[in-house]
């Protein structure tokens, strides 16, 4: 653990080799659901999480996601979890409604149930937005859970 100015200072690690990992995936836009999921399967991969675990679970839409994840945290099993899913803008408020409450969800599961989740569920204001943004997005939210997660265990075993 490098050390600056005598201050203790965790480096990102993405290690996954003994994670847990549990994802959730908006079946709504489904092509931009599995690009979502292949990225993020295969930078998962790529940091040694086995197939072993993870979970993958789908649901309906994005505002069915934050469910989900909290039943998923509540199982305690898992170091982190991943949220999947696209959002594409139409010619209603409806986007606007289902972006920020689906982001809402996200935040107050992470925050009540205290294990990381990583938000993969893009936001876009039409499909070819989604479908460009969607490899680099998959990968930044499996990066994301691992460094998270490492970040957790790393804090509980500084403070006991």
């Amino acid at each position: 653990m490098p050390y600056y100015n005598d201050i203790l200072e965790f480096e990102p690690n993405l290690d996954g080799s003994d994670l847990r990992i549990g994802i959730v995936m908006s079946r709504f836009n489904i092509e931009i659901g599995e690009g979502l999921l292949s990225a993020c399967i295969a930078e998962l991969k790529k940091n040694k999480v086995q197939d072993a675990n993870i979970l993958l679970v789908t649901v309906p839409g994005a505002l069915e996601i934050p469910l989900a994840l909290k039943r998923m945290a509540m199982a305690d099993q898992f170091d982190a979890l991943i949220a999947l899913g696209a959002v594409i803008r139409g010619d209603t408020y409806h986007f606007e409604i289902v972006a920020n409450e689906s982001a809402r969800g996200l935040t107050m599961v992470q925050i009540e149930a205290e294990i990381p989740i990583a938000n993969g569920i893009l936001t876009t204001d039409n499909d070819d937005q989604a479908i460009v943004r969607m490899s680099q997005k998959g990968t930044e939210s499996a990066q994301a859970a691992l460094e998270m997660a490492n970040l957790q265990i790393k804090i509980d075993e500084v403070a006991l």
